[in-house]
């Protein structure tokens, strides 16, 4: 290592879907990037998340989860942004969760192949009860193919957080930094504000409403006493789905609202006035394109 070099380089995160990787991404850059929940697919875009320490820069991608069975077009376009990400990165952290090893899982490993670094990461020890199981089982995945590192993790509680970092700034290429080193993310702002709403959304009704929720902010604005104005529209497939977001009497959408906006106002670090409306786009699922989350203005989010 010389004077003045700088080393950077892209991680691509995959795994099958529900194994943690929006919640490692958030743990590895330490601030909320990327929206977490139960459901599989809530991430349906390719979210980048930037880590620095010195002269290093760890740019993480996590991406949606893997697809075998793709029913809907959402399904196709999100697997090739998967596949977009392992191909333009630097390194791959593949990521699966606990003792269970799936066919999901052996399909991802396949189309690893071509790629010389992987690191294996096991999440969810927290749950392995029996830590005796837990050697046998690391010998048996580092049969599968030659890599870089397996590190057993819990992402919900930071257990080796650390180790992953320092694994992999082992392998960072000399390069000059792509982003600044105040750059957490290259999302735009009103990206982040239309996740945090989908992510409320998600987590408050489960199995009742469909992944393919779409929020499209259309005004954020900062007004005169330094409040941020947020007008925010959802799109929902039918009338079904829209009276279950809005509750009885609106108190479903309340709830959302309030949750969102303390969410944007911690990240954004001032108040936030949201307002949201409802509307229906039937055969949203299979119209669906996802929108980038780039606006290719890096400065938007700074530490």
């Amino acid at each position: 290592m010389t004077g003045n070099s700088t080393y950077c380089g892209f991680v691509a995160i995959v795994g099958r879907p529900n194994v943690g990787k929006s919640t490692l991404l958030n743990q590895l850059v330490g601030e909320k990037i990327s929206i977490t929940s139960s459901k599989p697919h809530t991430t349906q875009n390719c979210i980048m998340g930037i880590y620095n320490k010195e002269e290093y820069q760890t740019i993480y991608i996590d991406t949606p989860g893997w697809c075998i069975k793709k029913k809907h077009i959402i399904h196709n376009v999100m697997q090739h942004h998967v596949m977009s990400a392992i191909s333009d990165s630097t390194l791959v952290l593949f990521m699966i969760e606990g003792l269970n090893w799936t066919f999901a899982d052996q399909e991802i490993i396949k189309n690893l192949q071509n790629k010389k670094l992987v690191l294996l990461v096991i999440n969810k020890i927290d749950t392995v009860l029996n830590k005796s199981l837990l050697l046998s089982y690391l010998e048996y995945l580092d049969k599968k193919r030659n890599f870089i590192g397996i590190v057993p993790i819990s992402a919900k509680t930071r257990n080796n957080i650390k180790i992953i970092n320092n694994i992999i700034r082992q392998y960072l290429p000399q390069e000059k930094l792509f982003f600044q080193k105040k750059c957490v993310t290259n999302c735009s702002p009103v990206f982040i504000v239309s996740e945090i709403i989908r992510e409320k959304i998600i987590r408050n009704f489960g199995a009742e409403l469909p992944y393919s929720v779409v929020v499209n902010v259309e005004k954020f604005t900062i007004n005169t006493s330094n409040i941020l104005i947020i007008h925010a529209l959802i799109l929902v497939s039918n009338q079904g789905q829209k009276k279950i977001i809005i509750g009885s009497h609106g108190n479903k959408i309340k709830i959302i609202g309030i949750l969102a906006r303390q969410d944007i106002e911690k990240i954004f670090k001032r108040k936030v006035c949201l307002k949201s409306w409802i509307k229906i786009k039937p055969n949203i699922a299979e119209n669906l394109s996802i929108s980038s989350p780039l606006e290719y203005n890096y400065d938007t989010f700074l530490r």
